[in-house]
């Protein structure tokens, strides 16, 4: 799949940032690509369940470090953080066991 492919469903999920739905529901395990512009933010949140990132293309940074292209991040359940995406964007590979909640 190319991420850039035009007919690709891709939605508004923060300002700066879009979600291509891959698997599941938002509600319960949920699989999908996340397209970060440039210095986009997703504010601060908690995990319900594990996250698993893998970092496609670009980096994106959180309290922790700075993850960059083949990088994998688990978050476990009930951890926090926020994301800012570099200064070339991201494009990452999201899998939530359960809801995040935005604080």
């Amino acid at each position: 799949m190319n991420p850039e492919d035009p007919n690709l469903l891709w939605q508004a999920f923060h300002e700066g940032v879009d979600i291509l739905p891959l698997n599941g529901t938002p509600e319960g395990c949920f699989c999908a690509l996340l397209r970060y512009q440039a210095g986009a933010v997703i504010p601060q949140h908690a995990h319900s369940g594990c996250e698993h990132i893998l970092i496609l293309r670009g980096a994106q940074t959180d309290e922790r470090g700075t993850y960059t292209q083949g990088t994998f991040l688990i978050n476990k359940p009930e951890s926090t953080h926020g994301v800012v995406s570099s200064a070339e964007g991201c494009l990452v590979l999201a899998i939530w066991e359960l809801p995040v909640r935005f604080l």
